[in-house]
């Protein structure tokens, strides 16, 4: 079984920048500045770097959420290519926890 780790470089503390890139979500009175702070001070861990868990890895990176953790054994197979949405043909054969944590980075 494969673990990685890695933590959104966004999560240090609210500045300006943060201000403008989520300020979608910060508008919503149901988020606002401080569900924002929660989010960036969040950890998930996604069970699976698949199908469903490319696409739910790249929105939680893009929410803001601050510490992801991937839990997934398999490698990248030119089978899956059509819905796991972060690897490449050039990557068949490596491991999916290993090839999905740079592309998921702000």
């Amino acid at each position: 079984m494969m673990i990685f780790y890695f933590k959104n470089p966004t999560q240090l503390k609210f500045e300006t920048y943060k201000m403008e890139r989520y300020s979608r979500q910060t508008i919503l009175p149901e988020v606002g500045k401080e569900g924002q702070e929660k989010l960036l001070q969040a950890k998930i861990l996604v069970i699976g770097a698949g199908g469903l868990g490319t696409s739910v890895l790249t929105y939680l990176v893009a929410g803001g959420v601050g510490t992801i953790g991937i839990v997934d054994d398999d490698v990248v197979s030119l089978s899956n290519l059509q819905r796991q949405i972060l690897y490449t043909t050039k990557q068949i054969g490596e491991p999916k926890v290993l090839k999905a944590s740079p592309k998921i980075t702000i």
